[in-house]
């Protein structure tokens, strides 16, 4: 019996909580029967992603989206790997700022076709703003995700990244191009020619945005191959001394060549 009933009494209220909810239904409804402990560490599991997945409405400002997507632990895209067997993280994502409502207030007519311009210069804007924030936050938003936060077509995004990517020399931290490290010519051919250009790759990682792996991967192929092409072997020989498919042969072979124009390989 205990020995002080009113402090017991009031103790009660703090008890009538979310995680008291979750310990009540695993061993009453689902019968989980066993440790205390294992019993508590899940409700506290339970409720630690309750608390990611649905924050609370002081951490989210002005013009901010909650949006959970996958987690940028290093992870490698692999063929017949679902969705949602990747981690997932949940990220506040600055989808309209001040700035972009006084644009629009203040943006005067000019040309016949500034409004489009007008428009793809702030949707890129948004759309850098967009991938750096979920990187910074350990996320990687998709093309798809993009394309369903913007309102805009994948084949819009793709045309905006490759504008972003040709004028800045900067390869966004798309979930695509980080997982996939570098399947698309556009990866090699900036991490390439940096490298070429005596960028270290340390270096290279702070301009790119990918993985020091992922990059010091891509520098190594590159090398292999490199060594080849000035051995004269042709790409059937490449690709059977280095184990490659003829199409990364090719890539790397078109951008030795881009970069090394006066010693181009003949197939």
């Amino acid at each position: 019996m205990s020995l002080n009933p009113t402090r017991d009494r009031y103790e009660s209220i703090n008890k009538r909580n979310f995680r008291s909810a979750i310990i009540n239904l695993l061993e009453n409804e689902y019968k989980i029967l066993g440790s205390r402990k294992i019993i508590e560490m899940l409700a506290d599991d339970l409720e630690n992603l309750h608390r990611e997945y649905y924050p609370g409405k002081d951490q989210v400002g002005f013009g901010e989206i909650i949006f959970t997507t996958t987690k940028d632990d290093g992870q490698r895209q692999s063929y017949g790997k679902k969705a949602e067997d990747y981690g997932t993280t949940t990220v506040v994502l600055p989808l309209i700022t001040k700035e972009d409502v006084e644009r629009r207030i203040y943006y005067k007519k000019g040309d016949r076709n500034s409004n489009y311009k007008h428009r793809e210069a702030r949707d890129i804007e948004m759309m850098v703003r967009l991938l750096k924030s979920a990187k910074q936050q350990g996320g990687l938003l998709s093309g798809a995700e993009l394309s369903v936060i913007m309102n805009r077509s994948l084949s819009t995004l793709t045309k905006y990244l490759a504008a972003y990517t040709e004028k800045t020399g900067e390869i966004l931290p798309l979930k695509g191009y980080v997982l996939d490290q570098g399947s698309l010519p556009t990866h090699k051919g900036i991490i390439i020619s940096l490298y070429e250009q005596g960028k270290s790759p340390a270096d290279i990682v702070l301009n790119t945005g990918h993985s020091q792996d992922a990059v010091d991967r891509y520098i190594k192929q590159y090398d292999q191959i490199k060594k080849l092409i000035r051995k004269r072997m042709d790409e059937t020989a490449i690709k059977e001394i280095t184990g490659r498919s003829m199409k990364v042969v090719r890539e790397y072979i078109k951008l030795y060549n881009d970069l090394n124009p006066g010693t181009k390989l003949n197939k």
